[in-house]
């Protein structure tokens, strides 16, 4: 599957970008602000040679993030939805960008990408994304991708030895459709 806009263009996961998700999903820097990050490539490659090989599996659905913008389609970030309350229609996204290439808009539009694909396809009546508190970027492209911070959930991260506050956001269909 892939859904295409300006700058970039969302793609399933495919074995050839095994290599790709590995690296970053093992890339400590990336993921400074989680409490754990995977350090085993090889354990993260099956992981997600499974995933692939159950694409029929409709509570999680992977993507590589591209640029739109040229000839071979550069994998710059990953992005992700899975069902957060099934029985609600509640989804919940997560995402990363390479930072050699965030502050282009990438980000935002992969976001909002996802969205759409989320109320239209997937009929969410609900999208929603946390983050640790110190993480403004990510805080920040969820605002400006149309989340409204919800709510806070005091101490809930265990970070760097210290418990952290982490930021709730949502965003309803009726919200998107009328952004």
């Amino acid at each position: 599957m892939e859904i295409r806009g300006e700058q970039v263009l969302l793609s399933s996961l495919a074995i050839d970008d095994l290599d790709f998700i590995s690296s970053t999903l093992c890339n400590k820097e990336l993921w400074y602000y989680e409490e754990s990050v995977d350090e085993n490539r090889a354990e993260v490659r099956e992981k997600y040679r499974s995933r692939i090989q159950d694409a029929g599996n409709k509570d999680h659905y992977d993507f590589v993030i591209r640029r739109a913008t040229d000839s071979e389609r550069t994998p710059i970030g990953i992005i992700k939805l899975w069902s957060y309350v099934g029985f609600r229609s509640s989804w919940e996204l997560g995402y990363a960008l390479l930072p050699e290439y965030s502050g282009n808009g990438y980000g935002i539009e992969a976001v909002r990408l996802l969205l759409q694909f989320a109320f239209e396809q997937l009929k969410a009546h609900k999208v929603v994304g946390m983050c640790n508190s110190h993480n403004e970027r990510s805080a920040a492209l969820m605002e400006r991708s149309g989340l409204v911070r919800e709510g806070i959930f005091k101490e809930e991260l265990n970070w760097q030895g210290r418990w952290v506050d982490q930021y709730f956001y949502s965003i309803l269909e009726k919200e998107f459709i009328h952004s």
